[in-house]
């Protein structure tokens, strides 16, 4: 899987496709085998592979079960699929009652949460900025995209239309390189300025800045995320995203991208933290400041949610705070090798994790601080390679209303009894349905009903303002 990338290459473009020729040929690191499989066959393909037996694994069942996907569209057997769900309009951005996107943006920053509402109010934001003739430049980091984005045609539309168009397109994006490749060189045709990557680093942040010229002066409208700017993904990843006009973010978001382009060294950063340079100090001031409340005998608490905890660091600094006072809640969905439970080091710490309908992608983080509500979204994960290797963004939500989403979502991942497993002390899971004694709460359900509910909501006020305000008035009225 990975690739033999020589960061140094005079074209970094033609050194990942040499690598991508050199996969089909790579050397086998696993075999995997039908647990029918005769030991002839066993032993035929470990010689001529050159395995060794550990390197064997036996399947009691299918090999390859992407082939299920294919059922899918398959006809019938309704009572075996999930009902079918449709993501949402933005709330937010129907509540608020503006001429405009832009000036809905400009009035207060709009937040989004994928799949329950739908990925469409982003590609709307690029799709827009690339036709209005007061946007002057659009600027976005893109990881994996689908083949058929509409997002890559906006932006090509932009370039084409005679905005400034930049793109980091990052081409080592583990098995999107080839669909990368192809993307970065079709936006390269339209006339957008396209960079691959940092030496050394691969750049995970999901950011995008429109600089419009508006009548007050030039305005910076900017999209972060926790998620890909793919459509497709959208629909089956839970991820959150903010739009927003703020001043400070924005000019982060141009010092950022300066960054990337090689225009200017790292700057102060007025609101975003980033990795490697100062996402992962960041994340230690909010655990020692929660270590501190913790010692006055202050409330103390510390919820997260992520992919994947790996980092040996952070979770030095995570038994520190438990062993300190700290209430610490962990939503990790994968790879996590903290341990919760264990007296004296970890007893404060659980760690639930869902697995339900869709894949739960985002990453979430909340301190407490004495009251004041740190509350961040990020594209990275705790790890040693989101931390370290990678270009991510953490981003402070401060608008209110927001911070209180974001603690809603949190909590009704926590009240699952349905889909959530818990870790035990020892690493191993348990299965909180079989333990369950109230009502079943299934927390990805949870968040689609309440987008259903404040869709409809919005409806029903729209209905009723049509029908006080547009119909016409009696005779006796006009008199």
């Amino acid at each position: 899987a990975d690739l033999d990338i020589d960061d140094d290459a005079e074209d970094l473009l033609m050194e990942v496709e040499k690598s991508l020729k050199k996969r089909r040929k790579g050397a086998a690191v696993r075999l995997e085998l039908a647990a029918s499989s005769s030991r002839m066959i066993r032993d035929f393909l470990r010689d001529e592979l050159q395995l060794e037996e550990r390197d064997i694994y036996s399947i009691p069942g299918p090999l390859d079960c992407k082939v299920f996907f294919s059922f899918v569209g398959i006809d019938g057997s309704d009572d075996l699929r999930y009902p079918p769900v449709t993501p949402q309009p933005s709330s937010e951005l129907a509540a608020i009652d503006a001429p405009d996107f832009w000036s809905a943006i400009a009035e207060r920053d709009i937040m989004v949460h994928h799949p329950y509402e739908t990925f469409e109010t982003v590609e709307h934001f690029i799709q827009l900025a690339a036709t209005d003739p007061h946007v002057l430049a659009i600027k976005q980091t893109l990881y994996r995209v689908s083949s058929k984005s509409p997002i890559i045609a906006a932006l090509a539309q932009a370039a084409e239309n005679g905005k400034q168009v930049t793109v980091l397109m990052e081409v080592k994006a583990r098995f999107d390189e080839e669909n990368n490749i192809h993307m970065a060189r079709k936006l390269e045709k339209a006339g957008c300025h396209v960079i691959y990557g940092i030496m050394g680093l691969k750049t995970h942040s999901k950011i995008t800045l429109v600089v419009r010229r508006e009548e007050d002066g030039i305005r910076r409208y900017v999209h972060l995320a926790t998620g890909n700017y793919n459509g497709k993904t959208a629909r089956i990843y839970t991820d959150v995203g903010i739009l927003t006009a703020n001043t400070l973010i924005g000019v982060d978001a141009s010092a950022f991208f300066n960054l990337l382009s090689g225009y200017s060294d790292p700057p102060q950063w007025n609101k975003l933290a980033v990795a490697p340079l100062n996402l992962r100090e960041t994340i230690y001031q909010e655990i020692d400041q929660e270590i501190a409340q913790a010692k006055a005998g202050k409330k103390a608490v510390i919820v997260a949610k992520m992919n994947s905890l790996l980092d040996k660091y952070v979770i030095a600094k995570l038994y520190e705070a438990s062993a300190a006072g700290v209430k610490i809640r962990l939503i990790v969905r994968g790879i996590c090798v903290i341990r919760p439970g264990l007296p004296g080091i970890s007893a404060n710490i659980e760690i639930p994790s869902i697995v339900g309908r869709v894949r739960e992608h985002s990453r979430l983080f909340y301190f407490y601080n004495g009251g004041k509500e740190d509350v961040f979204i990020s594209s990275a994960d705790w790890m040693p390679r989101n931390l370290n290797e990678r270009v991510e963004l953490m981003t402070p939500v401060e608008f209110p209303p927001h911070k209180e989403r974001i603690k809603r979502i949190l909590k009704v991942y926590f009240d699952d009894n349905v889909k959530a497993y818990a870790m035990n002390s020892d690493g191993s899971y348990r299965y909180l349905a079989d333990e369950r004694k109230g009502k079943p709460v299934n927390a990805q359900d949870t968040c689609q009903r309440e987008a259903e509910r404040l869709a409809s909501e919005r409806k029903k006020a729209a209905r009723q303002f049509r029908n006080v305000v547009l119909r016409p008035r009696p005779a006796e009225e006009d008199k």
